[in-house]
């Protein structure tokens, strides 16, 4: 609290601070559990942000390779446009003429092959960045999924100080325990 200002508590902050000074040891365990909960939501909502931004980044990475093997497959069809007429103007051609053209078509191909490497290298590194981003999504709403039911987790303790209801404790717990396995898949990138 600030000096001199007003400071303005919502219902739930009102009970938790009641309860952690109150000698009632059912708020005092409820209003520390809802803490931890919270800790554990904040470290989710982290991860949560982190895994979205990695698929985000992948996928600009897909969209990125998948632009540069497309430029070289259009590369590509240059030279196999200018090989062929290099292959028409060999046999149309006579002499040093013909000689000359039929060097551009080896020359044509040759460079064609080089880039046709690329391409396929860059349509594979396209591909790889493009798992990866589903990858990292599936990851993100794990976390997503872990987020939500803590939330429901300290919506449900906040309930139970509230109600004082031991049953909604428990819930909340039970809650919270299923938010923690799904953090726990997320971690293992399951």
């Amino acid at each position: 609290m600030s000096e001199g200002q007003f400071h303005v508590h919502g219902p739930h902050d009102h009970e938790l601070e009641h309860a952690a000074h109150s000698r009632d040891p059912f708020a005092g365990r409820i209003a520390v559990m809802t803490a931890i909960f919270a800790t554990i939501g904040a470290m989710m909502g982290y991860m949560a942000g982190a895994t979205q931004n990695d698929a985000l980044l992948f996928k600009n990475e897909a969209a990125i390779r998948k632009t540069e093997a497309s430029d070289q497959w259009n590369f590509y069809q240059a030279k196999s446009s200018k090989q062929n007429i290099a292959e028409l103007g060999s046999v149309l051609a006579t002499g040093e003429a013909q000689a000359k053209f039929a060097k551009e078509i080896d020359r044509y191909r040759k460079e064609k092959d080089d880039i046709m490497v690329e391409a396929k290298k860059l349509e594979a590194a396209s591909t790889a960045a493009e798992a990866q981003s589903e990858a990292s999504m599936h990851v993100h709403h794990r976390w997503a999924q872990a987020m939500t039911l803590i939330q429901i987790g300290i919506a449900l303790g906040a309930i139970a100080l509230l109600t004082r209801s031991r049953p909604m404790s428990i819930g909340a717990i039970a809650v919270a325990g299923v938010s923690v396995a799904l953090g726990a898949l997320a971690l293992a990138h399951i």
